[in-house]
């Protein structure tokens, strides 16, 4: 159920020829197009019947690679070849008969090969004996046939004088009971011989060749790099289409249609893995990041940019996990990667797969975790390079109607209860960790696929919100199978729900009838925080607001995963904190000290008051002071803001002061293990002078918020009496 990717899309066979899997129900006819084979819809057609197509949709389609002019056949049918550089020898010399033969002598025992080399010896002579010359001629000649005991016990009478034999020594023995079984023993010392052998596989593989025996001889089918599209009939006309299983695509060609890209580069091209990831932290401190705007120019970055130059930084500023948005193939850049359109692809504008490969590597090197922002909730409604209408019918791998489309996005709304569609999905969670050993995700917006109203009602907390008709049971099953499979799978994989609403039982063990999740996001606190410094006057601060929303639900607040600011404040047209609290001023001296101050203040109490995990957003952690802003049309797809000031570190001055702040905070974790000590201990709240204080761990935690009143001799009460530094 999770493992398509290793039949589906496009793969290297061994017996010389490409294998080409897709799922196109309403497709009436399926082939390849590419510049292989000069884009012929013709040359590369799957065949008829259930050779090329079976009845639940599925195309099946065989690239062979083309002989050489000059060479001959291979001379065994299902001649193997390998294309890895471990194997690459060449051929070794050695003809198919001298393996066979090497075989018979070292192997097989004198009788044991008779059946082998003559497989019709035993049917041959019983057809012989009924319809032979001298068989029966008629059926009153035929007679009765004995029953299998009797003639089992002539055979053994006619047989008893004969002289010892290595044949397989077995015997029947009827215990006289009615029904007609019976037992069959063997010599133990016979079975325990046979039981010892191992398949002769040694003589099968010596069969095989290598690489260079293969280009030698061959010609690729579709060499690496190549661009293909899938092409199909339907109903309504003829269709060309990215594959849905593509890993690698290229959706926007200067404006022409999107292709995939053959992805089989040469061993000594191949990436290979040096490090192993680390092991999973008893709390998560999470840099989320976007590689694209990764660097300080005006241009969108790449996976070597980011892994030279972020990959440092985070590690340095004491972060154990890093958490990527926009990885997955979108065609619109503007849309951060949340439209995803090919699930198997990496962004092709940032690299290669093998780019991204070495990123992952280097920050397992770097004792990072990577985790990745997967968008299952929803997929992009363009039908050139998306999977809309991908095999011409409008319910393929979505809803049909309203209900396929987001209500306010106009996003497809994927249908979750068909068998195939979740085999897609499973399958796509199970890749990235295979092909890129990704660590874990976060699963985006699951309001959206929970409920048919795409999470825009308005919830109070009644039960019944989460047990209506507009919940949609699909979904839920899919998330409790994805939990369940990847932690089958990979034991310490981490999973993270961002759903706003809390569904009830949302990190509960699905053994339990909980969704399974590890972790879930507090998505109210950052919004807290906006709003109170957006629209609320410092003196109007409520501190019991604070703390109920920062301690989210306290059942599974050891559960929780807390930003004080998300990526969404800096990207959806808002102002990230920094931009609030360090604006300029007639009095821009004073201000630069009350925000920097604030910032500080509401880091820390974020970061204590949360549950086991904290996340910051790219450059968040210095109080980055710009917004960011995609190019897109209205902008005149200016790059101006869709990057990050490194810079301001270089520097002594508030940015710097912010970072070391922010190092210090996770220092405090790695040192003090705050994070992963349970729930604070809140003692102490009072909105009148806007004094909060709580206890965590072996830490006493005091914050005035007043904006202008400081106080002596204030009394809180503590679990330990004792002196406090």
């Amino acid at each position: 159920m999770a493992s398509g990717f290793e039949i589906l899309g496009m793969h290297r066979h061994k017996e010389h020829r490409v294998d080409f899997m897709d799922w196109a129900p309403g497709a009436r006819y399926c082939a390849l197009v590419g510049d292989f084979n000069g884009w012929s819809p013709t040359e590369n057609a799957a065949r008829e019947g259930h050779f090329g197509h079976d009845d639940y949709g599925y195309w099946f389609i065989i690239l062979e690679d083309k002989l050489r002019e000059g060479e001959k056949p291979d001379e065994l049918y299902f001649q193997q070849y390998n294309y890895v550089d471990d194997y690459d020898k060449g051929d070794s010399g050695v003809t198919i008969e001298e393996v066979f033969k090497k075989a018979n002598d070292e192997y097989w025992e004198p009788g044991e090969d008779r059946f082998i080399k003559n497989r019709f010896e035993l049917p041959a002579k019983l057809y012989e004996r009924l319809f032979g010359p001298n068989g029966p001629q008629t059926i009153e000649e035929l007679g009765e046939i004995p029953d299998a005991e009797t003639r089992y016990k002539a055979w053994k009478e006619l047989h008893k004088d004969d002289p010892p034999s290595n044949l397989p020594p077995f015997d029947v023995i009827d215990n006289g009971k009615e029904y007609d079984i019976f037992n069959i023993v063997a010599d133990p010392a016979w079975q325990e011989k046979f039981r010892a052998k191992k398949p002769p596989l040694p003589y099968w593989i010596e069969t095989r060749k290598g690489r260079k025996a293969w280009l030698k001889k061959y010609t690729p089918a579709i060499p690496h790099g190549s661009k293909y599209r899938v092409y199909f009939n339907t109903p309504d006309g003829p269709l060309e289409r990215v594959p849905a299983w593509a890993t690698f695509v290229q959706p926007d060609a200067e404006g022409k249609q999107a292709y995939a890209i053959h992805w089989e580069p040469p061993p000594e091209f191949t990436y290979k893995w040096k490090n192993i990831a680390p092991k999973v932290p008893k709390s998560l401190r999470i840099y989320e990041c976007h590689v694209g705007i990764s660097g300080s120019e005006p241009k969108i970055s790449s996976f070597s940019d980011f892994t030279e130059k972020v990959l440092p930084h985070v590690k340095e500023a004491g972060y154990n996990a890093i958490q990527f948005i926009g990885i997955v193939e979108h065609k619109d850049y503007f849309t951060v990667g949340y439209r995803a359109t090919n699930l198997f692809a990496v962004s092709s504008r940032y690299g290669t797969p093998e780019d991204f490969k070495r990123l992952v590597d280097e920050a397992h090197g770097l004792g990072l975790l990577v985790l990745l922002d997967i968008v299952h909730s929803y997929s992009a409604a363009d039908e050139m390079v998306g999977l809309s209408r991908f095999d011409g019918s409008n319910d393929c791998y979505f809803h049909s109607g309203k209900r396929g489309y987001h209500k306010h996005w106009g996003t497809r709304m994927f249908k979750y209860g068909d068998l195939d569609v979740l085999h897609f999905l499973l399958s796509n969670l199970n890749w990235w960790i295979s092909e890129y050993k990704i660590d874990g995700f976060q699963f985006h917006s699951l309001a959206s696929m929970l409920y048919t109203h795409n999470g825009f009602a308005s919830f109070t907390g009644d039960l019944e919100e989460y047990c209506n008709q507009y919940v949609d049971k699909d979904a839920l099953m899919f998330l409790i199978l994805a939990n369940e499979i990847l932690h089958a799978l990979h034991p310490n994989i981490i999973t993270i729900a961002e759903d706003a609403t809390f569904y009830p039982g949302l990190c509960e063990p699905t053994s339990q009838g909980g969704l399974g999740f590890d972790y879930y996001v507090n998505l109210s606190a950052s919004e807290m925080w906006s709003s109170l410094l957006e629209s609320t006057p410092d003196h109007e601060w409520s501190m019991s607001k604070i703390i109920s929303t920062l301690l989210g639900n306290r059942h599974y607040a050891d559960k929780m995963l807390i930003y004080a600011e998300n990526h969404n404040q800096s990207i959806s047209g808002g102002r990230s904190l920094a931009e609030i609290l360090l604006r300029q001023g007639p009095h821009s001296k004073e201000l630069l000290l009350r925000g920097s101050s604030l910032h500080k203040m509401i880091k820390l109490i974020t970061f204590t008051v949360g549950g086991r995990g904290y996340l910051n957003f790219m450059g968040n952690e210095f109080g980055h002071p710009k917004r960011i802003e995609f190019p897109m049309p209205s902008n005149n797809f200016s790059f101006s803001l869709a990057n990050r000031c490194w810079d301001l570190l270089e520097n002594e001055g508030v940015y710097r002061d912010l970072f070391c702040f922010d190092k210090d905070l996770m220092k405090l974790d790695e040192n003090e293990r705050v994070l992963s000590r349970g729930l604070p201990n809140i003692h102490h709240v009072n909105d009148a002078n806007m004094v909060i204080s709580y206890i965590r761990g072996p830490l006493l935690f005091i914050f005035n918020f007043h904006p202008t009143d400081s106080y002596e001799r204030y009394c809180v009460g503590v679990d330990e009496a004792g002196e406090y530094q």
